[in-house]
């Protein structure tokens, strides 16, 4: 099992980050708008110049190739990009038969158009195909700021099981008190430059 740990990272106007994720774990990030949450889910993933360690399970983020990093530390921006026409063209070829049913798609959508998703059904799929990547860590921004409030809750079911069942240290930026309270071990605050623990009912 992988933890992901960051040590004193600073990326924007964020200075001296240190972290833990550990691994089949999830730690929620939130912060006012334009404060750095997404930045520094950039940076974790190697996107982003940043100073400071990112680790995972032991290994540097330097000291591994960025293709290779990026294929262990996957993340799942608040807008995902698909590059193929077809749905089915971002996905191993088996991926339709075994898509999950929380996630309330037809095996048929593998042969979908990408143009008539709309961007709730983009942010469902995006996460199935972070997830066939077979990540250590996850690096969510959002992932359900575009559902309603039960597929949101659905959601949160199946991947609080996929994440503790495949053990993977997931770090999730998130806005709603409501499921922070749902899916988090533990809970960070960006406050002004700095990441701050949040504790019990705060």
């Amino acid at each position: 099992m992988t933890e992901l740990l960051l040590e004193n990272v600073s990326v924007g106007a964020l200075t001296e980050v240190s972290l833990v994720v550990p691994a089949g774990q999830i730690v929620c990030l939130s912060g006012p708008s334009g404060s750095g949450k997404s930045r520094l889910l950039r940076a974790v993933a190697d996107l982003e110049p940043h100073d400071g360690g990112i680790y995972l399970g032991g290994t540097r983020q330097q000291d591994m190739p960025a293709h290779q990093w990026r294929s262990r530390v996957v993340m799942v921006p608040a807008d995902s990009q698909w590059w193929f026409d077809e749905v089915g063209g971002h996905f191993p070829e088996d991926d339709g038969s075994r898509l999950p049913s929380a996630l309330g798609f037809p095996a048929e959508v593998m042969g979908w158009s990408v143009s008539r998703l709309s961007s709730g059904e983009r942010q469902r799929l995006a996460l199935w195909r972070a997830l066939s990547l077979e990540p250590e860590a996850l690096l969510l921004d959002e992932p359900t700021a575009n559902l309603d409030g039960s597929s949101t809750e659905a959601l949160e079911t199946w991947l609080l099981e996929e994440i503790r069942r495949r053990h993977i240290a997931t770090l999730w930026v998130a806005h709603d008190p409501g499921q922070i309270h749902r899916v988090a071990e533990a809970h960070y605050r960006i406050h002004g430059t700095r990441l701050e623990p949040v504790h019990g009912g705060d």
